[in-house]
């Protein structure tokens, strides 16, 4: 095995997780089919509190080794980067411990809270039922986000890359299997359907441990880390003491993820149920948008972040314990570059096209493509604010962490109410409030970290704003290539098959062209490297 480069490990890990997404994408087509929107709502139910609890008990612990080993591999001092791993191991077990007991004896008061006096007792009994089986996970996924985290840090992206590719798959087969065998042998019912469904990222994470644990080993055993013998290692107390410090602030950012999740899901419900008197399966079917089916088709957007931030967090870490400030700087804007020219198309192409593509995946909807098409643009947020959350992580900045996580979220939940009830004044459907909001949470985030990085800390954007110009207009371009398109080949049919050469054309013409401007004018090359770079 090797290490990987900045970018040779961004294009690895973004490939992996793409390709994560992308399978994770498709059994939704299978899944849906099976379980129908209510199945969808009751699974999203399960799995968004289940992942606010793993994001507070385990998010940050995975950064925070491959923080700490990035920095100590820097320094020369693996003997404590390996005792940080095992430190981290027994840490992570009491918080797992915690976080499932928590999660399986308040199961009742959890379901009691999203659905409120509108749930039937039986409907509250599925939701405890479901959030109980998931608890189960919380005993396994954490510590193999710490051993992904080790691997990471040493910037042995692959295995960490190939084992969430193995816990995807396992996790899937696990769920379609399952639900069809409920459903469609035993005759078991939906909540038994859901319950095995959510049982699969348990099963899925216990296989991925088995393989990544391997790799550890064999990363060891052929000396791929060199050891110094008189190395003098740290303390444990001392270890403890930094990953503390390290992971919170990470943990903060991924349960501020979590959490605009949880309060747009409790919010929307209650807002839609008390104030505007919708009927409760109205509700449920626009709820497994925001947390399940809508929640997938945003990962595609999700992934370019996902990926630049595996390889991002150690490089960025290494050039800041080295005092490279030069070489920080223009990390983190070749970062902010890949987002924005990557995922912002993506976005807009989803938006845009959002019938033929929830038709492909969902099949003919009321709901989903209305509320989809704003919602989409949540993601492209969420993708700018995980890169600068996580840089100013990797830098240490944690109080400013603390700071734009904290007003953004409080912002959206000041906002969340007031945007539906004034989105339903104006006559425009009332969930758009709850997407505005949270873009705009996001988004004050996002202007006070970049403010403070640029005035504070003399961060330099300069390279970024020099190409929003064509951003701008390979944008515009991009636009008027998906409608112009629209004028010879339609997007109402209803087929789901048809669907399929219907998004091959435009996604083709549209970002075959993109691209191809980016190219001509060398901002492929400038972001991505030489391989890009237009030939003269």
């Amino acid at each position: 095995m090797k290490r990987n480069t900045f970018m040779e490990g961004a294009f690895i890990a973004t490939f992996g997780i793409f390709f994560v997404k992308i399978i994770g994408l498709l059994y939704v087509i299978p899944f849906h089919a099976l379980v129908g929107e209510n199945g969808g709502a009751l699974y999203g139910y399960a799995y968004n509190i289940y992942a606010l609890f793993l994001s507070i008990s385990s998010a940050g612990f995975p950064f925070a080794v491959a923080k700490i080993v990035s920095e100590y591999s820097a320094l020369g001092k693996h003997k404590s980067a390996d005792k940080a791993y095992e430190v981290s191991k027994k840490s992570i077990l009491a918080f797992s411990i915690i976080s499932f007991l928590i999660l399986f004896i308040f199961a009742p008061n959890f379901a009691k809270l999203i659905i409120g006096n509108a749930g039937t007792p039986q409907v509250l009994n599925d939701i405890s039922f479901v959030i109980r089986i998931v608890s189960l996970s919380i005993l396994v996924i954490p510590h193999l986000s710490i051993t992904k985290g080790f691997l990471q840090g040493h910037r042995f992206i692959k295995p960490r890359t190939m084992s969430q590719i193995i816990e995807q798959i396992v996790r899937i087969i696990v769920i379609l299997l399952g639900a069809f065998l409920c459903l469609k042998v035993f005759d078991l019912g939906l909540t038994n359907a859901i319950g095995v469904a959510v049982f699969g990222s348990f099963v899925g994470g216990l296989v991925a441990l088995f393989y990544l644990q391997r790799k550890v080993k064999r990363v060891k055993s052929e000396s791929l880390i060199n050891y110094d013998e008189s190395e003098k290692v740290d303390s444990t107390k001392k270890i403890l003491k930094k990953i503390i410090s390290y992971s919170v602030p990470f943990i903060i950012i991924n349960a501020a993820y979590n959490l605009y999740t949880n309060v747009d899901m409790v919010l929307v419900s209650r807002t839609l149920l008390d104030f505007l008197k919708y009927d409760l399966d109205k509700v449920e079917s626009i709820l497994s948008i925001y947390t399940t089916w809508g929640e997938k088709l945003n990962m595609i957007v999700l992934a370019i972040s996902s990926g630049i931030i595996v390889s991002l967090i150690p490089n960025i870490v290494k050039a800041y314990t080295n005092k490279d400030m030069n070489d920080v700087n223009n990390k983190f804007n070749r970062a902010l570059q890949c987002v924005i020219f990557i995922s912002l198309p993506i976005t807009i192409f989803l938006s845009l096209l959002v019938e033929p593509v929830w038709t492909l995946f969902y099949g003919p909807s009321y709901y989903g493509p209305l509320v989809f098409k704003v919602f989409v643009f949540t993601g492209f947020f969420n993708s700018l604010y995980n890169i600068v959350m996580n840089s100013l992580q990797g830098l240490s900045k944690y109080k400013l962490v603390l700071i734009s996580v904290g007003l953004g979220l409080v912002l959206n939940v000041i906002l969340d109410i007031p945007l539906m009830l004034l989105a339903n004044s104006l006559g425009f459907e009332p969930y758009y409030g709850a997407s505005i909001a949270t873009i705009l949470g996001y988004s004050l985030s996002l202007f006070i970290a970049l403010k403070i990085l640029n005035k504070k800390y003399h961060f330099d954007y300069t390279s970024t704003k020099k190409k929003l110009f064509d951003l701008v207009y390979s944008i515009g371009l991009f636009i008027i290539v998906i409608q112009g398109l629209k004028l010879f080949i339609p997007t109402n049919i209803t087929s789901r098959l048809m669907q399929i050469p219907i998004l091959g054309t435009y996604g083709i013409v549209s970002f075959g062209i993109y691209f191809l401007v980016l190219y001509l004018n060398g901002i492929l090359g400038n972001i991505f490297g030489k391989r890009f770079q237009r030939k003269k």
